[in-house]
Formats: structure tokens, sequence, C-alpha cells
């Protein structure tokens, strides 16, 4: 087992080495570990929009990446260790979680802490979730990874995943919120991601005499950049993949009511219909046109509205205005 810790802090970065590894090391076991600064990483199959509390997300330039594996969107940062086991797919069972939540479960008992396996993939303490995992199969290995909440910012997280449920209507996976804790209420108040990242180390290798260090090569680093820039970052992969949505929004502003209604497909607008009691020359059907082909994202649609009109449409209103009643 080769066990690698990453140099970096960045989110797109780190979910991006994941996939890279995978290639890398096509039959080695591998055991990563990495520390995010503060970014929301969300499921495969999820509608990112209706996981984050996006004005907040930006207000705070939090990071919102796509990984490869099912399951709920998750807050990251700085308090926060997480860890990543590859091994060849069939070496064990797809549906057993309990292997590789083992080490923690038995790192964090020793440490006086009555952590436990619950349910399918979560571990908890004293009934409060510190630590979600989620398992994927490709390219012939398979990865389980789970977060470990050290001392993250709680009151972030909260308001980061916050999201109004009433504005999307689709058949996406959600995430399931529950009761959460920091470790640090367990252990010595003093305690770091760096010391909790030893700790679980050393119980690997205890687990696995033959494991040795492996550091990133800068061969390496310019892959999972290239990577990175190529799908990690971008807008298709952490937003347009989602699955298709119908989003709602009302709105009061001064020139009166607006009520937004979206078919999305992919991240791109399909169909577009707008309610209100405004009044304006143009007719409403004229704008609703012009939306469709547009990405359903903020910097897109203030770029559009800018370019027209808008009191021809609405009455007196601000391009800030119109943009609130879109996400």
């Amino acid at each position: 087992m080769l066990i690698i810790d990453s140099p970096s802090h960045n989110a797109y970065f780190n979910i991006a080495a994941e996939e890279y590894l995978l290639q890398r090391f096509p039959a080695e076991d591998l055991f990563l570990l990495y520390v995010n600064a503060p970014s929301i990483i969300v499921g495969k199959f999820q509608n990112t929009l209706a996981e984050i509390n996006l004005d907040y997300v930006h207000d705070k330039n939090i990071k919102v990446v796509r990984r490869m594996s099912g399951g709920g969107a998750v807050y990251h940062d700085l308090g926060n260790l997480n860890f990543s086991f590859h091994t060849l797919l069939g070496t064990h069972d797809f549906g057993d979680f309990s292997v590789f939540t083992q080490p923690v479960v038995t790192m964090l008992n020793r440490l006086g802490v009555p952590a436990v396996l619950e349910g399918r993939n979560d571990l908890l303490v004293e009934g409060k979730k510190f630590s979600g995992n989620a398992k994927l199969a490709r390219h012939g290995k398979m990865i389980q990874h789970g977060t470990l909440l050290l001392n993250s910012e709680m009151e972030v997280l909260g308001e980061a995943l916050k999201v109004n449920p009433l504005k999307f209507i689709d058949k996406a996976t959600k995430s399931n919120r529950s009761r959460v804790t920091n470790l640090i209420h367990y252990l010595p108040p003093t305690t770091t991601t760096e010391e909790l990242k030893d700790l679980l180390t050393r119980e690997i290798i205890q687990n696995n005499p033959g494991a040795e260090r492996y550091e990133l090569s800068p061969e390496d680093q310019l892959g999972i950049e290239q990577l990175m820039k190529e799908k990690y970052e971008t807008w298709d992969w952490n937003f347009g993949f989602s699955p298709n949505y119908n989003f709602r929004k009302a709105v009061k502003v001064p020139a009166g009511f607006i009520e937004v209604h979206l078919d999305v497909v992919k991240g791109i607008i399909d169909k577009a219909k707008i309610f209100g009691d405004f009044f304006a020359p143009k007719p409403i059907e004229e704008l609703e046109s012009q939306l469709i082909g547009l990405k359903h994202e903020e910097a897109e649609l203030r770029s559009f509205f800018d370019s027209i009109d808008l009191t021809t449409f609405f009455g007196k209103v601000t391009t800030a205005e119109i943009l609130d009643a879109f996400k």
C-alpha cells in the first residue's frame, strides 16, 4: 500500500487527484489523505444548485466541486480531514463500508472516543455524525472515501448547505442532513488535523506492514493540474452535469411581483416562463425566447441582462433585482 499525503488545500486539485491516481496506479492499493480549504463537494448524481446556498457560497468564496462518487453534498474546510482508500475491484465487498472505516473507528476508540459505524456508511459518536463515506468503481478499482469532522466551522457548514427546497423539482439524489458534530469535543482541545492525520496514518501502517509513503512527483502534480483545469474547475462538470430539473422562484421588487419558471437540461435553459403583475411595453414572451440556450448560471445571466434594456419588459427594475429571481 502506498500512503499519499496531498500537498494541496485546493479542493479542485484534491478531487482531481482521486481520479488521476486511478490511472497512475492501476493495480496498487493506495491510502490518500487531504485537507481542503472551504469547499462543498457534491455527489456525482446531484443537482448542484439544489444542494448549496448559492449567494452565501459566492460571498464566502467557497469552491463547489463535483466528485466521482454518489451520495450527498458535504462541506470541507481546514478543520476537516479527508481519507481515501483505493483497492482492486472485487477484493472487497462493494456494499460493505466497514472494512475501510474500521481503522478510523479503532484509532478513535483507542483515544477514548466512542465512535461507531451506524447504518450503511456513517460514523457517529453519541448519535451525531462526524464522518460520511462514499464509494465508486472505475477502471477496475474501487475507491472508498470519507470525511472526518475535527474542528469544522459548523455555522458555515449549516449556511453553505442551506437551500430553499421549493426552488427545484427534480429526481436528483438529495442529501440527508444529519445531526453533525466535531471530534474536537471528544479529543484534547489543541488537536489539529495534522495530528489526526498522523494518528490515522500510523493506524494504517500498523494494519499494513508493507505500507510505504509516496510523494507526488512533479509529473504527478502536472497531470493532476491538467485534469483539474480540463474537468474539475469547469462549470460543465460542477453545474452543467446536474440532472435535468425545473426551477421556480418568486420575488417582489418595486416594479411588481415576478415569478420565474425554468426547465433546465444539463445546466442549459430549455424553457422559460415569467409571470407577474409588472407593466412594460414589450411582450414578456420575447424575453422568454431569448433566455433559451443560456446557462442557468449567475455570470452568464448577469451578462445577458446587462446587454438588454430590462425596463422594456418589467418597468423600472435593475439587473440585480431580476437576477435574484433566477437564482
